[in-house]
Parts: C-alpha cells; structure tokens; sequence
C-alpha cells in the first residue's frame, strides 16, 4: 500500500526499465492511500476507481485544438472543460487565453454571461430552485429556505461533504406548476416545504427513472439554438401533445427534419426518414443551418452530444446516436 506521495513516487520509479508507458495513478486523486496499486502490475492503465485530482494543461489543450476552428469555438471550449471537470478553473482558463489568444477578460465574460456555466466546483447533486415571480408567489422563498435549512448552506455554496450544491434560478418556463425543484435534471413541480426532506433523502438514495406519461415531475421545456439563439420549437407539429423540438438531420446519405418531444425525459421522435438502430446523425438548426455540437461525448456511448439552450437559463444535451437514452440537463441559476 502506497502510504504517501513519495512512495507512490518510488513505485512508479521501481517499474521495469524500457517500460515507458503512462499510468495513471499519478493523476489519481486516490494515490497517497490508495490498497489496490501495491497489488497490480504495473503500470496502471485502467482502474474504475480512478478519479482525476485536478485539471491538466495537457487536457485543456486537447479540448481547445479540437474545438479551435468550430464555429462558436470559445463556448464548445468552455463546454468541454466544465464537461470534463464539473467547473471551469481559473488555470484552465488562463490556458484558453494563451493558446487562443483572446483575452481572459473576453473569456471571463463569456463565461459569466451564459449560466450554464459555473467558476467554482459543484457537489455530487445540483439542487436548483426556482424563484421567479410566479414560483415566488407560490411560497418558493419558504422552499429555498427549507433546503438551504436542510443542507446547511446558503444559495451558490457546495455542502462540506461535497454532496450537495445549492443554486437559484429564476424561471423554467413551466410557472403553472412552481414552485419548481430542478434535482440532477429531476424536475419537481408544486414543492412544498414538507417535500423538501423527502426531494433530498430520494436523492441521497438515488433517484428513479423518469417514466413522461405517469411522472408529475416532467413537464415540457422550451430550447433554443445554441448558436443563433432562435427558438427550434414548432408549436404546429405536436408530439405527445406538446409542441415538438424540430431540428434538421443528416446520416449517410439521407438529410430531412427530425420531431423531438420536448418532455424532459422522453425518448418520443418522429423523423421525415427512418433511422436505422445504433446510428450517429449530425444536428443542424433549422434557421441559421449551423451544425449542433458542442465538445461533449456521450458519457455512454462516446457520440457527441447534441447541445439546446433551454428558456430560462441552462442547457440540454442529448446523445446523437439512435437508441442511446443519455441526456443531461444543467440549470444554473447563480455564476459561481
């Protein structure tokens, strides 16, 4: 067992000669008492505990030469970097700023602007809670104050057990049905203060699948392009009796318009052509023909991700291959 730094400094210096190949437990954040290492060969090249101590220059690079030359460059950057490291660190910015040469005052207003983002790290679970007029009238600063009662913090602060990290945001576009409770992508609708321990204890034990037709936590969203900024919903067109997402496709050698619901949580498509199973298609916006990617990958599959600004601040991502179920949502009501 590696029982400090310098001894995981000794194994890797013990491996044999002419092994030059990388291990990964240097960047572990696990390495100074990690009981595994001692017992495996080395070098370390997969292991499902690792987890990555802090950003690397090295990574920060790769994001930016792969998004460089994309248009709308700077925000594919920033969305790999916080993809890739739950925030945007300051290191990692300066390293933009140097190897693109804007300036870190641009990129700092860039970052700030869009509250998608955020400048300090979050907690396992991102509890957002809705305070806009609406929700507002319906007691959600009494809601707020239970969770931050609960979890011990305040608005824009992380727990210290990094679990939980408390933001506010200002409205979701559904105001019918605040106040609203947005949990790691789970909406809440019609929270009271007595729910509040119960929204938490799910949380803790993990939350359950999103099922659109029978889950009073679903409700449609409203998103935008993510480089134009015009609305992608077609309110004549409706699917599962809201109005569909319509965006344009192209896979192979066939291009035609693609319906999506704009359920959070539903897999209901229409599309002008058949997708076969298992097949990455590109997103294209409807209005501007600009390409919908941004420089994440799908944590499942590894296909790009799709990226719709959503009404109200935040971003929905959907994985671009057919069949896979991955989305991710990320409501951020504060800049951190």
């Amino acid at each position: 067992m590696a029982d400090s730094m310098s001894d995981g400094a000794a194994a890797v210096a013990s491996r044999p000669q002419g092994d030059s190949s990388p291990e990964i437990c240097i960047t572990c954040r696990h390495l100074a008492d990690c009981v595994h290492r001692s017992r495996q060969p080395a070098p370390i090249q997969f292991c499902e505990l690792y987890e990555e101590v802090r950003w690397s220059a090295d990574m920060v690079a790769a994001i930016i030469d792969r998004n460089r030359d994309a248009r709308g460059g700077l925000i594919s950057i920033l969305e790999g970097i916080q993809a890739k490291w739950g925030y945007l660190p300051e290191g990692a910015l300066r390293v933009v700023a140097e190897r693109t040469g804007r300036s870190l005052l641009e990129i700092y207003g860039v970052a700030t602007f869009y509250r998608a983002f955020s400048l300090e790290p979050r907690g396992k679970h991102l509890c957002s809670v809705c305070v806009g007029t609406a929700c507002h009238v319906r007691n959600a600063p009494q809601v707020y104050q239970q969770f931050s009662k609960e979890l011990g913090v305040e608005a824009g602060h992380t727990t210290a057990d990094g679990e939980f990290t408390l933001e506010t945001v200002n409205c979701l576009g559904a105001c019918a049905l605040g106040p609203i409770v947005v949990m790691d992508g789970r909406y809440f609708s019609k929270v009271g203060t007595r729910q509040v321990r119960g929204i938490l204890d799910k949380t803790r034990d993990g939350l359950d699948r999103v099922e659109p037709a029978t889950d009073d936590r679903v409700f449609p969203v409203e998103v935008y392009c993510a480089r134009c900024n015009h609305s992608l919903m077609d309110r004549e067109c409706l699917v599962e009796g809201y109005p569909s997402v319509r965006v344009t496709i192209s896979f192979g050698r066939k291009h035609g318009w693609l319906l999506l619901s704009s359920l959070y949580g539903s897999y209901t498509i229409e599309s002008e052509h058949e997708i076969p199973e298992d097949t990455v298609a590109n997103f294209f916006c409807p209005h501007c023909h600009s390409e919908l990617a941004g420089a994440t990958d799908c944590p499942l599959c590894a296909a790009p991700m799709v990226p719709l600004i959503v009404r109200g601040g935040g971003m929905v991502q959907i994985c671009s291959r057919r069949g896979c179920r991955s989305h991710m949502l990320d409501v951020d009501g504060v800049n951190l």
